[in-house]
């Protein structure tokens, strides 16, 4: 069972940066893609940025540019550091772990495989203000 706690959420205002961190537990990093997700009040939770094993990075088209994914392998900790934040960026943000009968693939902001397990945080509030 793999266990993941998101954390560095906070208010901040247009322009500003944040790094959101979420540390795993239950399985390596390194074998798993793993995803950063979004959800804003009144919206269905969408895909951010997602990394596989490999390291190949991916993003959806709204952050690209501005978010980055990253990961720490000997920690065991998946990074989203965000810059030049937008009020369309305030969401709960949530850390995803992927498992599949295949290696999953990191694409478009998502993770893709085949039989997949999935795995999601309790996810930390990111507001920003104009």
């Amino acid at each position: 069972q793999v266990h993941l706690v998101e954390s560095g959420g906070a208010s901040v205002q247009a322009g500003g940066s944040l790094r959101l961190s979420c540390m795993i537990s239950g399985d390596n990093i390194s074998r798993l893609c793993m995803a950063w997700s979004r959800q804003a009040p009144g919206k269905q939770r969408e895909g951010v940025a997602a990394i596989d094993a490999t390291g190949t990075a991916s993003y959806v088209e709204s952050v690209e540019g501005r978010f980055t994914i990253s990961k720490d392998n000997a920690k065991n900790i998946l990074y989203l550091q965000m810059d030049n934040l937008q009020p369309e960026d305030t969401a709960m943000y949530y850390c995803m772990a992927i498992q599949g009968s295949v290696p999953p693939v990191s694409s478009g902001g998502y993770c893709f495989t085949q039989q997949y397990s999935n795995y999601l945080g309790q996810g930390t509030q990111v507001t920003v203000s104009s």
